[in-house]
């Protein structure tokens, strides 16, 4: 699965919760913002701005538009590194304040049941729907051919 597509999959509801979790603090933080604005085509950029975009936002990924998918990939995981960091202590994977080497052996740590395990182990600290998204970007990550993970109830 491409990471556009993962938008599409999760749907238009799922893409304004991650919107309303990102934010613009940590944007600017991250240097960020600015290039936020731009990919997203708003005059100015501000929470509400950014969630009422997310019908556009996602027409255009579902187009095939995988350099917005991946910056507002970024934009929503910089703005949850704590949950970042979360997950990947739970999985066992070594990484630097939430970042992983390029060549590190992911893989290895992703195995059977590992996105509804970390899922269990952290749901009642992080917004859910960035939650998923991150378990789902991480596998896409790894590996594309993961299918669509939806947590059990």
């Amino acid at each position: 699965m491409l990471l556009q597509e993962l938008y599409g999959h999760l749907g238009e509801d799922n893409l304004r919760d991650l919107l309303r979790h990102v934010s613009l603090g940590k944007l600017k933080t991250f240097q960020m913002f600015d290039r936020l604005k731009t990919r997203c085509h708003l005059s100015k950029l501000n929470s509400e701005n950014l969630r009422n975009a997310a019908p556009k936002l996602l027409e255009r990924m579902n187009e095939g538009d995988g350099v917005l998918a991946t910056e507002l990939a970024q934009c929503i995981l910089v703005s949850h590194m704590d949950l970042i960091i979360a997950v990947l202590d739970k999985l066992g994977v070594p990484h630097n304040e939430g970042f992983f080497d390029k060549d590190a052996d992911v893989a290895s740590k992703l195995v059977g049941k590992w996105q509804q395990e970390a899922y269990d182990a952290v749901k009642d600290k992080f917004p859910k729907s960035v939650l998923v998204f991150y378990l789902n970007h991480l596998a896409i990550e790894v590996n594309p051919e993961t299918p669509l993970f939806q947590p059990a109830a």
